[in-house]
């Protein structure tokens, strides 16, 4: 259950690492939902506000005019979750180059919205949101997954499953890549430059990506009603 609107808007710039003038920007033009007035007025912000915010500050690191973005939000349906705004912003930054920030512990603390104990540290580190350096109180931070990946850390799962679960997901994806890799080479590298095998690439990489998450959706979803069913006959 999506927990209720609970961030000012102080707040909610805060975590998402832009300011308040940016966050009423965003609602002027019609980009980011009002907000959930409360006792006195008060307007609170939730879970769907900071994914989506986080998408649309990716969409403007791709380059797209606000006018652009406003018709790419369009398109999204108006119950869309936080969980699948996540997925969007993964698909839109999956193209893009690395952007991970430095972040001290008070930072990266203050864009979690919470607290963060050790094993918090080694269970974000483990799902790739946050590498670290030799000053144990300074991170390398993906602030586009990170929102999710603080979510993620109240979800009943063991470090050594993340941590199998993430050697499982390189496997995959490094076979899926070096077929993909193969594809490219024997059917343009007799015609095409190397520039040119590289430019296909990139034009295709989001078309890849969204087809393996999709691809990984329904056989997660196949795979969960399998389990459901023969334990539901045991």
């Amino acid at each position: 259950m999506t927990p209720p609107p609970s961030l000012t808007v102080d707040e909610l710039a805060a975590r998402a690492g832009v300011t308040v003038r940016t966050v009423r920007f965003y609602g002027t033009k019609g980009l980011l939902p009002p907000p959930v007035l409360g006792p006195r007025r008060v307007g609170h912000y939730g879970p769907e506000h900071l994914a989506r915010l986080a998408l649309i500050e990716e969409l403007q690191h791709q380059g797209l005019t606000l006018a652009a973005i406003e018709r790419y939000l369009e398109q999204l349906p108006a119950d869309i979750t936080a969980h699948d705004l996540a997925i969007h912003r993964a698909l839109v930054a999956s193209w893009l180059p690395e952007d991970a920030q430095e972040a001290t512990r008070e930072e990266l603390e203050r864009r979690a919205g919470r607290a963060l104990s050790e094993q918090d540290v080694d269970r974000l580190a483990a799902m790739n949101v946050l590498r670290r350096g030799d000053d144990p109180n300074v991170f390398e931070v993906d602030p586009g997954i990170l929102h999710l990946g603080v979510r993620l850390l109240d979800v009943p799962v063991a470090l050594e499953t993340i941590l199998a679960a993430r050697e499982v997901m390189l496997q995959h994806s490094r076979a899926a890549a070096r077929e993909l890799s193969r594809m490219f080479r024997d059917e343009m590298w007799e015609e095409g430059s190397l520039r040119e095998v590289k430019s296909l690439s990139a034009h295709m990489q989001p078309l890849v990506v969204q087809a393996l998450v999709t691809a990984f959706q329904r056989s997660l979803r196949e795979e969960l009603r399998a389990l459901y069913a023969q334990r539901s006959g045991e």
